[in-house]
């Protein structure tokens, strides 16, 4: 092969289009954009539950130290814990 062959830009050459594909023209003023297609929603529902626990997150937390402290208040000190005396 000599040293002027470049199959990689041969074949790019080959593949490349004479003009710009229509969808990365310039769109004329006033015309509007080409509605999207519409998708479903795979994860809708992950998607809300995930939201709905992020919010739920800082009572969940709340409510587990309260708890957590109200063990430590109300514990009778009958062997559990690092009491001494």
């Amino acid at each position: 092969m000599s040293p002027d062959e470049d199959p990689t830009a041969d074949f790019l050459d080959d593949v490349r289009a004479d003009e710009e594909t229509p969808w990365r023209t310039d769109r004329p003023a006033g015309e509007r954009a080409p509605e999207r297609a519409e998708r479903p929603e795979r994860w809708g529902r992950t998607r809300a539950a995930g939201r709905a626990a992020a919010q739920a997150a800082p009572y969940l937390q709340a409510a587990a130290l309260v708890a957590w402290l109200a063990s430590g208040a109300f514990d009778d000190g009958s062997g559990s814990g690092d009491q001494s005396g």
